[in-house]
């Protein structure tokens, strides 16, 4: 596996931001849940990722030698840890992908009405 570097970090967010300007452009609802299935997902979408990584900084700048241990770092790195708390209350999001894509899929075509009909 290649060396992270901030510079693939911010490759990966810069995907995200295209996915974002791909459904602002309004693709096939199948389309999009399709795109978005594996950000949610349960186990490795982004907000079990999100929350996993914000755990591991807390430990990570908690651990290190050079951390000042102070009020300040200690309250900062138990903001971490509430935020982690909060994304991994996300992971119920791929339930919403479910429900949406089967509510989608019942969902009747749409046919053209005449002029009379409007």
């Amino acid at each position: 596996m290649p060396a992270l570097t901030p510079d693939a970090i911010r490759t990966a967010t810069e995907t995200l931001s295209r996915l974002t300007d791909y459904l602002l452009g309004n693709p096939h609802p199948e389309e999009a849940l399709a795109l978005a299935e594996p950000l949610l997902d349960e186990h490795t979408g982004i907000p079990m990722q999100l929350a996993d990584i914000l755990r591991a900084l807390a430990r990570t700048v908690q651990e290190h030698p050079d951390t000042p241990r102070n009020l300040e770092v200690d309250f900062l790195v138990a903001e971490l840890r509430d935020a982690a708390w909060e994304q991994s209350d996300q992971h119920t999001l791929h339930y919403a992908l479910d429900d949406l894509r089967s509510l989608v899929g019942k969902a009747p075509a749409s046919e053209p009405e005449c002029c009379w009909c409007r």
